[in-house]
């Protein structure tokens, strides 16, 4: 049965809609209420005609944006990006508007380049406080990265001493000449007995005589005679004597004879190869640096 109450609802909603449609929402919810409350139950039909009317109701009402504050459609733009730092590429995706700072700390995540160490270019050097979209960076831009990690800068601050140093450290230490086989077999023979006598400690000019008793690499007696006059080292065996300019001598090497410190094994270098070496035996100690001066052309002992 028919609610005289809902007609009379219903009515008042057609009459509103032939007049313009001045009826709004609420008033007829609220009028549909009362009615029902004074009439009971309604029909089907009845039912189905106010779903149908506030339907229409509502496709009237304006319809509103959503917003969702930071996460906007525009903060979501993406752009990819090739950084080049070091003969190395990365590719990186960023947000189009964040910061060259934020840039800066996305980078230092893929090369451990602090961002104080870095210098971003794209068009020129990078700003910090723009956005890569107020920078027109576009997708696939490559964007160049210049600077060095700090223990690069360390490497390159380390004095050429240190370096040097511990390069030479790690060096392994040569076999004394006294150990190597070609001069052990002359030493071995041990000192000669009328080897001139050697004062540790003391430095003495050359004496007046010649240096004898020594060994030469032949085990064979051998006497050095400096004629400074003719500027001339006399190196004499039991066969000859060989008379050689000392301005022809290339270096004098010495070195400490182990075990017996007072005395050095001594080379002439006569060529320009070690072949050209002529090695002599138990030179007393005390004349070293005299002879090695008087070779070498340093006169102040005399």
């Amino acid at each position: 049965p028919s609610c005289p109450g809902f007609r009379r609802t219903a009515m008042a909603a057609r009459d509103g809609a032939d007049t313009g449609g001045m009826e709004s929402e609420p008033s007829t919810d609220v009028s549909i209420q009362q009615d029902q409350g004074s009439c009971g139950t309604t029909s089907e039909g009845d039912s189905q005609y106010l779903i149908t009317e506030q339907m229409e109701n509502e496709d009237s009402l304006p319809q509103t944006s959503v917003s969702n504050g930071g996460e906007s459609d525009i903060s979501k733009e993406m752009v990819d990006l090739k950084v080049i730092w070091n003969k190395n590429k990365y590719d990186l995706r960023v947000p189009l508007d964040s910061t060259g700072a934020s840039l800066k700390e996305k980078i230092h995540s893929l090369t451990g380049l602090t961002p104080a160490m870095q210098k971003v270019m794209y068009k020129g050097l990078l700003q910090e406080d723009k956005t890569l979209r107020e920078l027109k960076v576009t997708n696939g831009a490559k964007i160049m990265v210049i600077g060095s990690t700090i223990n690069d800068v360390l490497a390159v601050n380390t004095p050429k001493e240190v370096v040097q140093q511990e390069a030479k450290a790690e060096e392994p230490k040569k076999e004394p000449l006294c150990r190597q086989k070609q001069h052990r077999k002359v030493l071995d023979k041990g000192k000669p007995e009328d080897v001139m006598p050697s004062i540790r400690g003391v430095k003495e000019r050359l004496p007046s005589v010649p240096l004898s008793g020594m060994y030469n690499k032949s085990s064979g007696k051998v006497r050095l005679t400096f004629k400074l006059e003719q500027d001339q080292l006399w190196i004499g065996t039991k066969e000859r004597t060989e008379k050689i300019p000392m301005g022809s001598i290339k270096n004098v090497i010495t070195e400490v004879i182990e075990g017996h410190e007072d005395y050095h094994m001594m080379a002439f270098q006569l060529g320009p190869t070690e072949a050209s070496y002529y090695w002599v035996y138990w030179v007393p100690t005390q004349y070293v640096d005299a002879i090695k001066d008087t070779v070498l052309g340093k006169w102040q002992y005399f």
